[in-house]
């Protein structure tokens, strides 16, 4: 009986795990969405060019990159990191609308306003607030 328990608690266990490795994956996982992902999203949404769509990947990959890096410097102090993460989040911003042409910019503007407004409902529903 006890090597039946210790099989199904290794079992458990390597099925946990093995869970957790894919959600980093996966877009919207812990790890968030790969930049070629972030463009294909905007891309259905925007209409980009094909030059966009390449100047955009590279500004997404950089901010991947940076943002790793921020995490490994900043460790341990989260004022500090989530303080840097907005900036870099708000230096992003404004080469994105730099890619976009005037309509694209408008869109675009809205899809973030309603991000910003589905993460407050969903924070506040973390809360407890109606």
């Amino acid at each position: 009986m006890k090597k039946l328990m210790m099989i199904c608690g290794l079992l458990f266990g390597m099925v946990a795990f093995a869970q957790a490795q894919q959600e980093g994956a996966r877009p919207g996982g812990r790890m968030g969405i790969n930049p070629e992902a972030r463009v294909k999203q905007l891309d259905e949404k925007l209409k980009l060019s094909d030059d966009q769509k390449a100047k955009l990947t590279t500004l997404f990959t950089e901010q991947t990159e940076a943002q790793k890096k921020l995490r490994d410097e900043t460790a341990g102090d989260r004022k500090a990191m989530m303080e840097k993460m907005q900036k870099m989040r708000a230096d992003l911003e404004t080469k994105i609308s730099a890619v976009l042409n005037d309509e694209q910019k408008k869109t675009y503007k809205a899809m973030v306003e309603e991000q910003r407004a589905e993460m407050e409902k969903r924070m506040k529903e973390r809360q407890g607030g109606n």
